[in-house]
């Protein structure tokens, strides 16, 4: 994120091919099967998802593609989709998983029910989220944090029930996500009820992010576990729509009981090389769960597709599928990025060959979290929890009771949120654990505001003896790491951003944390600027550089400390500027500029002093990320105009 990035773009000019709408019409209309029509119109989605995905340089493909023959059929056969007393459909579908959002969205735009520009809106501001939001018509609810689906489709069958409105509820689930809580929490009560107009398919694909779910939490025999609930359950191959079709005709017949059917499905179905795992110097891992694919990749996913595409309709005496393209827009991708993940990956590695007692635990994101050299060295201290977060905090807590030092790692929107109790019973027993919170921030924003941690410095800001941080750059998630492993005596969560941001700015050469202060990291006399973290410094720090060539002194400090600051230290910085201002990679409120402002008051450093504070006030929207800092004003243009305004 450097003032000039730049262009890095092997296959600029490459093409992305679609199936425009009248195309798919002109398939729905001809005279099928009902069942081989869903089949046929399935791979004409998976082409489309594949677009959507590849144009957008990220989704999930893999369970998207595995998901799309079941959620075809249901949307071309079995959903009454007549507009009820309620204004909405009389059946209703959703996703719990919510990773299969883009193959949603190709069915929906495929029938018509979302307007057809979307397909080159996936992940864009105003477009298509990266996983699903009630803004978006016809979709039920938002999913993305994992586990809800059963619980939300209970409210509104009880909903429906007392409208006197007789809907039926088919809900989507994967795998993985039966390890979270909440699934077998809400399984009993809807079977008591019961609840018969709720059906759960379990998209049982086998492979949760990157890996086996049996490697990880073994599901068992999910059939009699069902059953031992008290739920109707059937088993079939997802992907052949004729028995998909016999087992949906018998749950029509059942309605005093909710069903469930596990669908046995293949990530990434209709693309032969993404349905196989990959073995490499990380292990045997699958490679398409989430991010977009190569252009080679994509290429050859294109013809998969597109030959069996025609081969289908070839057969019925179609004529092959007309295709539409487009021209792939180059990536900026910047030249020398700070990678953090990778960083404290390596410095945890090296801390943990001088100090036995850490332990590593992650929660099915070892690939994001930068633990598989850990897990690689140190395979008896690596814990794999899977979806499970309050499990894996508590287990931490167990072990620092026994005097081990456990390090706990998963997205920040879920460590800070899910087990936000766990980890405040860990501090009630006064014992040391570190909390290791990556894809923190409102970057990236393609994922949508399940992922845009916003919110975990308020979340966990509060709780006595844990101290937060966010490092800026490779060195400074190093120092961090080593001071909390080394010097901190209590409990911390590091703070870190996963994507990769190029810096202009450097660390002195003598730089030291020191609890509570930061580090002037530009000059200036006019305004003070206090930020955090790689994306607001970067930014901050070239509009700082812009500012000043319009006479505009700009100081910009990084204090990584979130939830803590060292007054003295305070009064003494800000007491010759009469101009404050302070970003936020989070919302405002409850973030480190609230809390600076507090401090200021609390000890009269505030003596007139104008005070601008920047950062989130709603929920986060999603888009590419350029974009989305300069919606919020975050962006280097937007703040140097800002530091303009102020002076």
């Amino acid at each position: 994120m450097g003032e000039k990035a730049n262009l890095i773009d092997e296959k600029a000019g490459s093409q992305l091919f679609y199936i425009k709408l009248a195309e798919i019409q002109r398939i729905c209309q001809a005279d099928w099967n009902p069942v081989d029509r869903a089949s046929i119109l399935a791979d004409i989605n998976r082409l489309n998802a594949l677009y959507m995905i590849t144009l957008a340089g990220s989704g999930h493909i893999g369970t998207s593609f595995s998901s799309m023959d079941l959620i075809t059929y249901l949307y071309t056969e079995e959903l009454n989709l007549s507009i009820a007393a309620d204004g909405k459909p009389q059946d209703l579908f959703f996703s719990s998983k919510g990773h299969d959002a883009p193959g949603l969205y190709s069915v929906l735009i495929g029938l018509g029910r979302l307007e057809f520009h979307l397909l080159h809106q996936l992940r864009k501001l105003n477009g298509l989220p990266g996983h699903p939001d009630v803004s978006v018509p016809g979709l039920v609810t938002n999913t993305g944090s994992l586990g809800m689906g059963i619980s939300k489709a209970k409210g509104i069958i009880i909903a429906a029930r007392l409208n006197g409105i007789p809907r039926r509820v088919f809900v989507m689930t994967g795998d993985g996500e039966l390890q979270e809580g909440q699934i077998w929490e809400s399984l009993q009560p809807v079977a008591n009820a019961p609840y018969g107009e709720i059906t759960m398919i379990v998209d049982h694909n086998k492979i949760q992010s990157d890996t086996w779910v049996k490697d990880v939490s073994d599901l068992g025999d999910l059939e009699a576990k069902f059953r031992a609930f008290g739920w109707e359950v059937a088993r079939c191959d997802g992907h052949n729509l004729y028995d998909v079709k016999e087992v949906l005709d018998r749950f029509r017949s059942i309605p005093d009981r909710p069903k469930v059917l596990i669908a046995d499905t293949i990530k990434g179905k209709g693309v032969s090389f993404m349905q196989t795992m990959v073995t490499s110097e990380d292990g045997t891992m699958y490679r398409f769960h989430s991010g977009a694919p190569a252009a080679d990749h994509y290429a050859d996913a294109f013809q998969e597709l597109l030959q069996g595409i025609n081969a289908k309709l070839g057969s019925a005496g179609l004529g092959d599928i007309s295709i539409s393209e487009t021209e792939q827009p180059p990536k900026v991708i910047p030249s020398k990025p700070q990678k953090l993940i990778a960083a404290y990956g390596d410095e945890l590695v090296q801390l943990a060959g001088e100090r036995h007692d850490i332990l590593a635990l992650d929660a099915d994101l070892i690939l994001d979290t930068g633990l598989i050299p850990f897990s690689k060295r140190f395979p008896e201290r690596f814990i794999e929890s899977g979806i499970a977060e309050q499990d894996m905090v508590s287990t931490a807590g167990g072990l620092a009771l026994m005097g081990k030092l456990p390090i706990v790692h998963s997205f920040a929107c879920f460590l800070s949120t899910r087990p936000n109790e766990q980890i405040y019973n860990n501090s009630s027993e006064k014992t040391k654990i570190i909390y290791v919170g990556s894809l923190a921030g409102v970057l990236p924003a393609g994922p949508g505001h399940s992922h845009q941690s916003v919110r975990d410095i308020s979340a966990l800001g509060g709780i006595p003896g844990l101290t937060m941080i966010e490092p800026s750059c490779e060195r400074e998630v190093r120092l961090a790491l080593k001071w909390a492993v080394n010097k901190n005596q209590d409990s911390t969560y590091i703070r870190l951003v996963s994507i990769p941001v190029e810096v202009q700015f450097q660390l002195p050469d003598d730089y030291t944390l020191i609890e509570g202060r930061g580090v002037i990291l530009h000059e200036g006399k006019d305004l003070i600027v206090f930020a955090y973290g790689p994306v607001l410094l970067a930014e901050a720090f070239v509009a700082a550089q812009m500012a000043a060539r319009q006479g505009i002194s700009v100081c910009l400090v990084n204090l990584p400390w979130l939830n803590q600051v060292d007054a003295e230290w305070l009064s003494v910085t800000v007491q010759k500027f009469s101009r404050i201002i302070f970003l936020d990679n989070h919302y405002r409120k409850g973030g480190q500029g609230e809390m600076l402002a507090a401090v200021m008051a609390r000890t009269g450093s505030c003596k007139g002093q104008t005070i601008e504070h920047y950062g989130l006030d709603d929920i986060p929207v999603c888009g590419r990320n350029p974009e989305i800092l300069e919606y919020y004003g975050l962006d280097r243009e937007s703040l140097s105009q800002a530091f303009l305004n102020l002076s």
